[in-house]
């Protein structure tokens, strides 16, 4: 698909993710006077009437809108988790197909993996068991929006390609406490420690379960590649590649912050997931997408617009 001629609607586009991917979007030749990118102070994906509303005279619908957050957050609030994110994805497909969108991209989410999956997480493996229970209700809520997607192309010839991103980082994170996920939180706490004098950064579990991350502008530019090149009803992951146990970032983050206090480590908060990392061979022989950002700089990167935001605030 050659998208530079076509009405592009990206729900979340002012988000972290979304505003790379519309600079992306951009960069392949879309003006940006063809991409709609609907806030959600005004434009409430809920509801159903707004949801049909914002897909007229869209060709390309990519849905990244979503309610989500770290563990604290998938504990606090686990039915807002679930019911926002299953009704905003049902609800957009839904609406898209119904006004004749060519192309509708869902963005789903690692937590959809079964706990125990075995390493490197294979997207046929989707199915073998039950996510890991802090994340369970967000994870299956977004795991719907590939029932619906492969329901739609099988009863409508609807094209709706679903993504499975693994955790993302990078400049213009969410670093809020109460909603962020491990780097960010991290980051912040290694930053500000630094900054007040402490010496001692206190970090959640026991630093044993490994994740693998992907930086925000290589999962922006996997979308926009799906996007283009990608029409089938397989699912396919999106990550780098990697992995690397939390113990191991923590240090990582601790050294690049020059914080060189104590690390304690809280073993009655949760340990998430034991293992997480995928394999990306699907998306490599079906796109050509692989992640080409080096993590440690990656992390710089972070860190350094952290500590600017924190400085011009």
């Amino acid at each position: 698909m050659d998208l530079s001629g076509k009405k592009i609607l990206v729900t979340g586009g002012a988000g972290f993710l979304g505003s790379f991917v519309v600079e992306k979007l951009i960069a392949c030749g879309v003006p940006k006077k063809n991409i709609f990118v609907p806030r959600s102070g005004e434009y409430d994906l809920r509801n159903r009437k707004i949801c049909e509303e914002v897909v007229q005279r869209q060709d390309v619908v990519i849905h990244l809108a979503a309610k989500v957050g770290g563990i604290g957050l998938n504990r606090e609030k686990p039915g807002e988790l679930f019911y926002d994110n299953l009704i905003m994805g049902a609800q957009m497909m839904e609406a898209a197909r119904k006004a004749g969108v060519e192309k509708f991209v869902a963005l789903g989410t690692i937590c959809a993996y079964p706990k125990f999956t075995p390493v490197p997480f294979k997207e046929d493996d989707l199915w073998n068991g039950y996510p890991e229970e802090t994340n369970a209700p967000y994870g299956l809520a977004k795991k719907m929006m590939l029932v619906q997607a492969q329901a739609y192309r099988a009863q409508y010839g609807f094209n709706t390609i679903y993504l499975l991103p693994v955790n993302l980082y990078g400049p213009r994170d969410n670093f809020d406490p109460s909603s962020s996920h491990v780097i960010p939180a991290l980051i912040k706490k290694f930053v500000d420690a630094g900054n007040q004098g402490r010496d001692y950064v206190e970090v959640w579990g026991t630093g044993t379960p490994t994740r693998e991350f992907l930086y925000v502008e290589d999962a922006a530019e996997g979308i926009v590649l799906a996007t283009e090149k990608y029409d089938k009803g397989e699912p396919v992951n999106l990550g780098s590649g990697m992995e690397i146990s939390i113990a191991k970032l923590v240090e990582l983050i601790g050294r690049l912050t020059n914080f060189n206090g104590e690390i304690r480590w809280d073993a009655t908060k949760p340990d998430g997931q034991p293992r997480r990392m995928l394999d990306v061979s699907r998306a490599e022989r079906e796109f050509g997408f692989r992640a080409k950002t080096e993590f440690e700089q990656g992390l710089r990167n972070a860190i350094e617009w952290y500590k600017n935001k924190t400085i011009s605030a």
